[in-house]
């Protein structure tokens, strides 16, 4: 049976560890990064100023735990893993961690800096007892581009350093409009994350998509068309794996509404049309004094602070459309935001390479520390790094998925499609991939694939082929080949994270072009001559780094 990605990471820091044995300084690095390797996958939420950040992680997260307002708790990186109790830890720029008291005002939760100011804070750590992050750090950024150059440096510094590694391992980067800044931004993070492999891990969000249709009930469809016209520009679409709609407010009131909110929107719901339809033309109309509701300015104030004016008109149209209690107004609601859709992309093309994506940057950083303090036995860390190189497929899927949305796949449109199905664009499951039911059976699943590979492989034999169909045809068939391995049928189950290695360190049919033209574009990357300081390696010296 092949080794996973993790065995292949874990025997790669094992021989790291035996190799600098006596430095300590590097058996630290390295200790960290074993930690890393058994956390989960680190979701990085970035954008300009106002983007929405904080609130989409609130309604992720399902509870109002980040700040939204702008303090100076917004200017820090701030952490969001899961602990059995809350915690808040601050971790001063200079000096030990210290822990902080857990509050709450108006059902917020309050970040307290301790007198600090955010210049002097590198980063907040909160542990909180919720499911969601079990699977998943968040971690919520200050504003790229922010008026306070100093925050803005910190988001950038932390996302995309000159002189390690990014912590994150994919990003949710947040746009209201496209501008220079935000591609600026994923050009960075693309040639600082991906490395060698030059993998795209970021999705984009066009967040407060209610404001692309001016508030109207109909918003989320002009933002689509939008998101539609940003997914298909070149340079974006090169960057980032799609773009998705999602009116965050929305979506957060919806996760945390209260009983006492939809018993106010059934109000404004049973109001006559014309009397509903003046109230509800504007925020500042629905905000004055009038005799036409019997709820309060400051009920009113508070459900627009809530939930906007799209989200008001939105959950009095869901109220006439028969919901009849909150439960069923939050659920139409959250379908309603889009909230649903970056969560299933997170789960559909993020989560099932997690693995992968974590050893990546394990990978990257042991090279730099290898390259930094060369001495004897290095060369078999080396060797495990090209290994990992060689067995990393799915960053070559991520990659020519890329490359499908920003300048297609050299094929007809038929195969095109296909490609992208199999590459992942869907899923990672071999259904989804091969395009069957999900009931269809292994025997169904092997044979479909077996059929597929010979499809694309009279693609790649075609005397018309050139390199870029070649090159596209390897991946495409490895994908494939993968499926075929990890079914039932004649085969031993696989890991869904398998290698392209077995055990005794051969590779599988079609790995070996592959990796011999892997590490001949990867060298000049993996092995410039230049190198920062062995500071930078350990830079990211907190735990959860």
């Amino acid at each position: 049976m092949t080794a996973s990605i993790a065995r292949l990471a874990e025997d790669l820091l094992q021989t790291a560890l035996e190799v600098y044995a006596d430095d300590e300084q590097a058996t630290s690095i390295i200790d960290q990064l074993a930690e890393r390797l058994g956390e989960p996958l680190r979701l990085a939420l970035a954008g300009m100023v106002k983007a929405g950040k904080s609130t989409l992680l609130n309604a992720m997260l399902g509870e109002r735990i980040a700040p939204t307002d702008t303090g100076e708790c917004t200017r820090v990186v701030t952490w969001y893993r899961y602990s059995p109790t809350p915690t808040i830890t601050m971790h001063p720029r200079t000096g030990p961690p210290r822990r902080m008291p857990i509050r709450r005002e108006h059902g917020l939760l309050v970040i307290d800096l301790g007198g600090l100011p955010a210049e002097e804070v590198e980063w907040m750590d909160v542990g909180w007892p919720l499911p969601a992050l079990k699977d998943v750090i968040l971690i919520d950024t200050p504003g790229i581009a922010s008026l306070s150059a100093d925050a803005s440096t910190r988001a950038v510094r932390f996302l995309t350093p000159e002189d390690a590694p990014s912590a994150a391992d994919a990003v949710v980067y947040l746009l209201r409009h496209l501008h220079g800044s935000d591609v600026k931004f994923l050009e960075a993070f693309h040639d600082n994350a991906a490395g060698a492999a030059q993998t795209v891990c970021a999705v984009s969000v066009l967040s407060r998509a209610d404001e692309v249709g001016s508030g109207r009930i109909d918003s989320l469809l002009s933002a689509r068309k939008v998101a539609h016209r940003y997914q298909r520009d070149p340079e974006l679409a090169s960057l980032t794996l799609g773009v998705i709609p999602v009116t965050g407010l929305v979506a957060e009131g919806a996760r945390t509404l209260r009983e006492s909110e939809y018993i106010a929107f059934r109000e404004l719901a049973g109001l006559d049309r014309d009397v509903r339809e003046k109230l509800l033309v504007s925020a500042d109309r629905f905000l004055r004094e009038t005799d036409a509701t019997g709820l309060s300015v400051t009920v009113r104030h508070d459900l627009l602070a809530r939930f906007g004016i799209f989200g008001v008109r939105m959950a009095t149209a869901i109220i006439r459309g028969g919901a009849s209690s909150s439960s069923e107004l939050s659920e139409e609601l959250v379908q309603q935001s889009g909230l649903l859709e970056i969560q299933d992309f997170i789960s559909r093309q993020f989560q099932p390479r997690a693995e992968t994506l974590k050893a990546r940057g394990i990978a990257m950083q042991l090279d730099r520390l290898v390259r930094e303090r060369p001495r004897e036995g290095t060369d078999a860390v080396l060797a495990g790094i090209d290994r990992f190189a060689l067995a990393a497929h799915t960053l070559r899927e991520l990659s020519l998925l890329a490359d499908a949305r920003s300048t297609g796949l050299p094929f007809a449109e038929d195969d095109a499609t296909e490609a992208e199905r199999i590459i992942g664009s869907g899923g990672t499951d071999a259904r989804t991939r091969l395009g069957l039911s999900p009931q269809a059976t292994d025997a169904e699943v092997a044979a479909t694939a077996c059929e597929r590979i010979a499809h694309w492989r009279r693609v790649d034999a075609s005397p018309l082929a050139d390199r870029s169909v070649a090159a596209a045809c390897r991946i495409i068939i490895r994908s494939l080949e993968r499926i075929v391995a990890e079914s039932d049928v004649g085969m031993l189950r696989r890991d869904p994270a398998a290698t392209d290695i077995d055990p005794a360190g051969r590779p599988l049919h079609g790995a070996g072009q592959d990796a011999a033209q892997q590490r001949e574009h990867d060298e000049p990357r993996l092995r410039r001559d230049h190198r920062p300081e062995l500071r930078a390696v350990g830079a990211q010296s907190h735990p959860l780094r």
